[in-house]
Formats: structure tokens, sequence, C-alpha cells
């Protein structure tokens, strides 16, 4: 099923509207196999991993699955917020799919691993780990030419904020290095070189990496040289792509690329960037968003126009090939959840169920809460566009003070707002409770009484600015609890507080015990997410 309320990009007379992957999808990398293109991206600490789609047209794009769906691929336990899985790079040789990533703030094991696949769909291997040696590393890739395997990631530079681009030739079937790690690239002189990539083209090699951070000043470098590793000749046209001089447009912090050459001969680049509200906060996350490659005379390439990129651009010259748009509905009428659905960090099994009352999702609240550093009974789903109302038919009929069940806007696990149903507090009945936690600090914004025990619907409706909640049950009509603001779960604000935030807001469902475990569950029989065309 393809992910409910994906925004528009149909091709209209030879355009596309950009992001081609709206709301928290970064780091994207691409291969092709014959007239089919597949897509990856980070996934940070939601299970499943790395979201993998496909596309006809590099426009239209379907999710087909994930990468790592089991936990013996991704044990997430312990992970912080916005660690987690980092930069998946996602490449195709003799009928081989080989998906290579960085797994971060893991307590138990992390680094550098693959896994591979003959279908995209799965089912994939469990992971092949990398020794990446003294140096650590990130953000890896693998490059197939020549006969030979090529392994690069980030590793130790001359200070944290420079690390260098490291290469060997590897074994694919074992991960074993068969040279020594050696630096191939130190970057052009900005603030964290990564996410480097190199490609055979044009009788050349080129390398690709970012610089200047994931903030308004990233940016996309290229090199080129004789041979896979180098040396590395900057271009003299760098950055292949920015708009760190562009703070007017609806488009910042570009970069991180990744590049598919056509049969007609044309190449084109999957990179991130964000959408900001008042040019100064994003609260979606970083998208994916597509451009062609252009080749100057004397071969070296930049990315759109000159190193820019509009919200509407030329289309590839492919057929069209639209996806069908989902019902904004999920009745949870199906065996397994949609593919839009993720857990915060490896699920407990009997956490979540979409059999114990058939045509509704169970959540059975633990004692982890969405505050917790665990994995709380929750399901959400990307934020895919400013404008959206989302609304849940909830049944719970709470019998402690500590037992709660709604509908969560969640950053991470300090920064999330919670519309909850709970007893009430004078301990006869129920009540609504809107509660915003901030740098791990909840305050009440809204409360009201709910009429009878029967189902509950609850509802968040949010604009650029702002989300609304309120609640319905019985003949009570709908209470308006208040209103929150979206840039309060942006990356800019919660930085105020010293929190790294790579990722975008979630909506979703769940259910807590606070503490300990819940007596009782909830029982959700269906949820709506209805976009407004942005």
């Amino acid at each position: 099923m393809a992910d409910p309320g994906q925004a528009k990009t149909a091709a209209t007379a030879g355009t596309f509207t950009n992001p081609i992957l709206p709301g928290m999808y970064p780091d994207p990398s691409i291969c092709r196999v014959g007239a089919d293109f597949y897509l990856v991206t980070s996934s940070f600490e939601y299970f499943p991993g790395v979201p993998i789609f496909h596309s006809r047209d590099l426009v239209h794009w379907t999710q087909i699955g994930h990468v790592l769906t089991r936990a013996s691929q991704l044990d997430l336990a312990g992970v912080y917020s916005s660690g987690g899985i980092y930069a998946p790079t996602l490449r195709h040789h003799a009928g081989r799919f080989y998906m290579i990533t960085t797994l971060v703030g893991s307590p138990k094991r992390g680094g550098n691993f693959f896994v591979t696949a003959e279908d995209p769909r799965g089912p994939w291997s469990d992971p092949i780990w990398l020794d990446h040696g003294e140096h650590g590393g990130f953000d890896p890739s693998l490059l197939f030419a020549d006969g030979e395997v090529y392994y690069l990631r980030d590793g130790k530079g001359a200070t944290q904020d420079h690390p260098r681009v490291f290469q060997a030739r590897v074994d694919p079937a074992t991960g074993a290095l068969r040279d020594e790690m050696r630096v191939i690239w130190e970057g052009t002189g900005g603030i964290w070189p990564e996410g480097a990539h190199v490609y055979k083209m044009h009788g050349r090699y080129y390398l690709f990496a970012a610089e200047g951070g994931t903030e308004f000043g990233h940016a996309e470098m290229v090199g080129r040289g004789a041979s896979p590793f180098g040396p590395f000749e900057p271009s003299p046209h760098n950055p292949a792509l920015t708009h760190r001089d562009r703070r007017e447009h609806p488009i910042q912090a570009t970069g991180h690329a990744d590049l598919v050459e056509l049969d007609d001969g044309t190449t084109w680049a999957v990179f991130l960037g964000v959408r900001p509200q008042e040019r100064v906060f994003h609260h979606l996350g970083r998208e994916t968003f597509l451009a062609p490659v252009r080749f100057s005379a004397d071969g070296w390439p930049t990315i759109g126009d000159g190193g820019r990129v509009e919200l509407r651009m030329p289309a590839p010259a492919l057929p069209p090939a639209p996806a069908a748009r989902p019902p904004a509905r999920d009745d949870f009428a199906h065996p397994a959840l949609a593919l839009a659905w993720n857990f915060v960090r490896t699920p407990n099994a009997a956490d979540a169920s979409l059999a114990a009352r058939p045509g509704f999702l169970r959540l059975t609240g633990s004692a982890a809460a969405l505050g917790d550093a665990a994995s709380p009974a929750a399901v959400v789903r990307r934020q895919q566009h400013f404008r959206v109302r989302c609304r849940a038919a909830l049944e719970f009929a709470p019998r402690e003070s500590n037992e709660e069940a709604g509908l969560t806007v969640r950053a991470s696990d300090a920064f999330h707002y919670d519309l909850a149903i709970r007893r009430a507090a004078s301990g006869h009945g129920r009540e609504a409770l809107l509660t915003s936690h901030v740098a791990g600090t909840a305050t009440v914004v809204g409360r009201a009484p709910l009429a009878g025990d029967g189902a509950v619907t609850l509802e968040i409706a949010a604009d650029e600015a702002s989300y609304a909640f309120a609640v319905s049950a019985g003949s009570g009509g709908r209470q308006p609890l208040g209103t929150l603001p979206t840039r309060t779960l942006s990356s800019e604000e919660i930085g105020k507080h010293g929190k790294h935030h790579f990722t975008g807001a979630m909506l979703g469902l769940y259910a807590t015990g606070n503490g300990r475990p819940s007596t009782v569950p909830a029982d959700f029989d269906w949820f709506d997410y209805a976009p407004e065309e942005d």
C-alpha cells in the first residue's frame, strides 16, 4: 500500500512538483534496474527500518516495504531520539540488491553494515558488519566498477567538524576489506564532508559529497579523478547544489545527493532539502527532492539550474506512471499494518495487535511512556503535509489513573503533544486531556469531561503554524481543547535545548500505563489522514 496522503507529484505538461517524497524522508539513495527505480531513506529510531520505494518515472513513488523488518536485522533498544539508522545507500549488481548503512547510538552494537536481497520487497539478509577500523565511520556507500567492489565512508579527520572520506576494496560476500582504508577526500573546506558517493561516468570517476552540515548552509560538492581512489580534483563550479545564498526561497538545506543515469543519456539526482516556515524553522523534517544533473562542456556536473532547484521543474523524459492514492481512512481491516505505520524503536509483540479484535488496532499500554527512551505501545506515521486533518475513533475505558490512550504529535521523546483519554481527576468517568511536552516538561493545556463510556473521536487539525486539538463523545458534541505551535517541534527549536534533532513530525496512536502495565486495552476503530493540497 502506498503511503496515505502522499503529496501530488503528477507530471503536468512535462513538469513535476518537489518534493517527490514529502515528510521525513532524508538522505535518499537511488538505483535503477532496467525500467525500474528503487529508493531508500534514513529511518533513525523508527521501526521497521529503511523504507523502500519503487517508481517507473522518478516522480511518482510507491512504498513497497522496508529493508530492515526483523529484530535480528535491527535492534533499536536504548537508541536515543535521532539515533538509529543513518544515511543508507542502495545499489544493484549482478542480480542482487545491496543496502549499506550505519546504526548510531546503540548500546549493544553500532557501526556500518550491509544487507542483501534478490527481490527489493525482501526478504533481506541479516547484517554483514564491516570492520571500519580505528577511525570509526558513518554514511557508507558502495561502488561496483571494473570488476571490483569499493566501500567508502566518512571517518576521523583533523577535527570533529572536518571528517574525511575513506575507501577500500571489499569482499561483497563477507564484508572483509581487501585493502587498508585510505583517505580519498578531505572536502573543500566546509564543515562535515559527508554522504559521499563515487560514480564511474563519462570515462571518469566522480565523487559527490555534502558539506556545511544538514542546516541552511548545506551544499553538495563534486570532485573527479582518473581512479576510484583519486586524487579527486574539486570542481571549479562548486558547490554543485546549494540554496545557502537563497534564504528567501521556499526550499532550503539542499544536499546529500545520489545519482541515477537514464537510457536517454540524462542523469538525475535525488537529494534532501527542507521547506521552512517563516524562513527560519522546519517541522516536517528533511524531505526527498529531484532535479536533473547537467554536465558542462568541460565535463563538470551541477544539479538543477546551476545548483538551484525549484518546487516545480521539468520532468524526466519517461512515460508518466502515477500511483493510485489510497483512501484517507485506515480501518485496520487488513492482517498487517499499512506500510506508512512505524513503531518507536523495535516493538514489543504484545503491545499491538490487529487480530485480538478484528477490524480494530488494539494497543495495550505497557509501563513505557512516550517520554521514555523505550518502545511504547504506539504506532506513528510521517506528517507529509502542512495542512492535514487527522481523526481517530477510540474505545477505551481506563480503570486506573495512570492509564491513558489517544493521539500524539511526536518529534522526539522529549518533544511531543498528546491528546489523551484518561480517568477524570475526580475518579468518576473519563476526561480528555491535552498535554504539551517540551524538553521533557509536561504542561496541561486543556481538559474536558467526556459524556458516557462509548467511543471517542479524537482530532488534530494542522496548518503551517499550529496544531488544533478537539474531541467528541456521545451527545456531547465537539470540544476544542487547545492549539499548540508547530515551531516548538522543529529542529531549530529543539536544537536550542542542546538536542541534535534530525527527524520530522510524526502523527499517531498510543497507549501507556505510565510506569506500570495497563489493565485494559485501547481499541482504535479507524484513523484518518486527510490532507489539503499543499
